[in-house]
């Protein structure tokens, strides 16, 4: 039972431990997303209040779940994203205040538009198109062979791929891949075609022509901010100082200066709002040293905790899986269950019990971690001969001795092995964490990809790398004193 409840209540605490009185505000994990967090977090920060700006965090759902939890007060969206994918056509087509009206049983609101529509087009290179006589959507019907990528995302959302290629009669099987990874298909010419978003940096910056939606199947994205119901008016009155104070070319010129220019979110942010609203930003510049060590304390953290309460807890689990051969084989196939599960779908499913932060990637670390050591100590155990429990018992030993001065030992070396590999997978995994804020070296990662920054990916990279190969070596030194040279020969 105390294995059970220690996992249990570490989870608890983590989930609790948000500050109170702070406005948390959210970002998707584009460019665009980020910078309009950073306007808001600003504007915010200006009237007094306590911000913290959750950047990155994935896509819709996990956003959309987190605001609902409480876990975030507020992040910037788009009209058509609300209406087709989150409510899934359950809003009437009203306009803004039909979408209120359907946002409000959900404790949701949002603010007038902020001044520009990013709306979804295909587009390829110019060149390209002009070779093939391509120039709207309806056209593609004629080229099947053309290779189209697009998010993920994209190609299951209520408004995305399903009922684009329905409408227009489109052929292609198009790839699931990074948004900003698919402009670079487009340039190295590993793909033909791809979607964008209208206010993207890269369409002017790779020459893309914009293919016409001629059956108009995209609705209008029109910008806004969306926020909890119980936000304070004091600051719901801030946010609404953005109300159509953005428009196309500025979001553009703010998303090049970013992806292009090599300015900061913060930075790009900062220009604006001293632009529009005479506000003085003052920015904190973070070196590589410190950001270093911010993020190896947090990504130790995940690894530490997480494969703490899995030893904690797949020990018993391996013993017992061991002395009771049909209770073990439950135990077995429900941690190999559990390791089939994806990533990114167990921690979307985590934020409305964990909400966002370091406890949802622990807790999926945590389950991810057990089967390696509830197998490897199952093992260790089954292997420890039987003609030794049987010398142990005949000498009167009971069976908690045998199994502490006789198997354990002899099954050590197969749980550190276990133990290792379990280590290694949580370094490379807590990665994902990034994706609902607990930092680490994703945070990195992510934030490279999406600027295509090769020294911002590796500046993740390579320290979990590292730190994969010392934590394998420091339990490959830690085994030679744990485990008897006996049983080593």
């Amino acid at each position: 039972m105390m294995p059970l409840l220690f996992p249990a209540l570490l989870l608890l605490l983590l989930a609790g431990s948000a500050a109170q009185g702070e406005i948390r505000v959210g970002s998707k994990k584009f460019t665009e997303s980020v910078i309009l967090g950073e306007i808001a977090s600003g504007l915010l920060q200006d009237d007094g209040a306590s911000v913290i700006h959750q950047r990155e965090l994935g896509g819709t759902r996990i956003l959309w779940n987190a605001l609902k939890a409480g876990e975030l007060d507020l992040y910037p969206d788009y009209t058509g994203t609300l209406r087709h994918e989150i409510l899934a056509g359950d809003a009437p087509d009203e306009g803004l205040e039909g979408l209120r009206k359907a946002l409000a049983p959900h404790g949701i609101g949002i603010t007038a538009p902020l001044g520009f529509n990013n709306s979804y087009a295909l587009g390829m290179l110019k060149a390209r198109a002009a070779e093939l006589g391509i120039s709207q959507t309806s056209d593609l019907a004629r080229h099947p062979d053309l290779l189209l990528g697009c998010s993920s995302e994209f190609l299951k959302r209520a408004d995305g791929w399903p009922g684009l290629q329905q409408l227009y009669g489109l052929p292609h099987q198009p790839r699931g891949m990074d948004h900003d990874l698919a402009y670079r298909g487009l340039a190295s010419g590993s793909l033909d075609l791809t979607l964008l978003y209208t206010t993207d940096a890269e369409i002017r910056y790779y020459d893309l022509a914009v293919l016409k939606d001629d059956r108009e199947y995209f609705p209008r994205y029109e910008s806004v901010i969306v926020y909890r119901l119980d936000l304070p008016e004091s600051r719901l009155e801030t946010l609404r100082r953005l109300e159509g104070r953005i428009n196309a070319t500025r979001m553009i010129g703010m998303n090049a200066a970013v992806k292009l220019e090599g300015l900061s979110e913060a930075e790009t942010a900062a220009e604006f709002l001293w632009e529009r609203f005479a506000i003085d930003t003052v920015l904190s510049q973070q070196g590589l040293a410190s950001r270093l060590l911010q993020r190896t304390l947090e990504h130790l953290f995940l690894v530490a905790l997480s494969l703490g309460m899995a030893i904690a807890l797949a020990l018993p689990l391996g013993i017992v899986a061991v002395k009771h051969a049909r209770l073990g084989q439950v135990v077995l196939a429900i941690t190999g269950v559990m390791q089939t599960i994806p990533s990114l779908a167990l921690l979307v499913v985590m934020i409305p019990l964990l909400g966002i932060g370091a406890a949802p990637a622990i807790a999926a670390l945590f389950l991810y971690s057990l089967l390696p050591i509830v197998r490897n100590t199952h093992a260790g155990l089954a292997g420890v001969p039987a003609s030794l429990r049987e010398s142990a018992q005949a000498m009167g030993l009971p069976p908690p001795a045998c199994l502490k001065r006789i198997e354990l030992p002899l099954a050590l070396p197969s749980i550190l092995a276990g133990i290792k590999t379990a280590a290694v997978i949580n370094i490379g995994t807590a990665t994902l964490g990034a994706l609902v804020g607990a930092g680490g070296y994703g945070q990195a990662i992510l934030t490279g990809i999406r600027l295509d920054n090769t020294a911002l990916i590796l500046e993740g990279a390579l320290p979990a790398a590292a730190l994969a190969l010392a934590a394998q070596w420091l339990l490959e030194k830690g085994e030679k004193h744990w485990v008897s040279r006996g049983v080593r020969q």
